[in-house]
């Protein structure tokens, strides 16, 4: 496995890749469980290369406290990444470096989406989501992008990232979302 803590590492990686690789994306923030092992194996069964981002994503938390608390479990979520494939890249920066040293989550139009259910709870929950995923999303170029289905409400989120922003204005597109 290798492991990539700046952008442009990944980026100069992922551009010695052939061409016609399949390249798939699961986007995590670590404490790594049997669910997304579950998503990391079929990422692994349906492309050539999968990148994982283990990264706490600061902008989704309207209470530092919260954040404060999340576990960090890289050793371990490793040592589970390692039990599926060694051929894995991890992506693991610091949020400096995925915010350029200006963590702020973007402002997305989820028409209404993010303001019911959970959103109603999470102030700007969902535009830190978006944020981080735009970004994964424009950085990896991914073939196939690999999220959890358990939450309805943020996979609806993600779907729409998917679809309206600068990741598919670019001509980029998921199969799977």
């Amino acid at each position: 496995m290798l492991v990539f803590k700046t952008k442009k590492e990944l980026s100069d990686h992922i551009s010695t890749l052939p061409k016609i690789n399949n390249l798939g994306l699961v986007p995590t923030m670590g404490a790594l469980h049997t669910g997304h092992a579950s998503l990391v194996q079929k990422a692994v069964n349906e492309n050539q290369t999968v990148v994982v981002s283990i990264f706490v994503n600061p902008t989704q938390f309207d209470n530092k406290e919260d954040l404060a608390k999340y576990p960090d479990t890289f050793d371990a979520d490793l040592d589970l990444l390692s039990s599926i494939s060694e051929d894995i890249l991890i992506f693991s920066p610091s949020a400096d470096e995925v915010y350029n040293h200006e963590i702020k989550a973007k402002k997305y139009n989820f028409e209404g989406l993010d303001t019911v259910m959970e959103g109603a709870f999470r102030d700007d929950h969902f535009n830190g989501v978006g944020t981080i995923v735009e970004a994964l999303l424009l950085l990896v170029k991914p073939d196939r992008a690999y999220f959890g289905e358990k939450d309805f409400q943020q996979l609806q989120i993600i779907k729409k990232i998917s679809k309206t922003t600068a990741y598919s204005r670019r001509g980029y597109r998921l199969p799977n979302c």
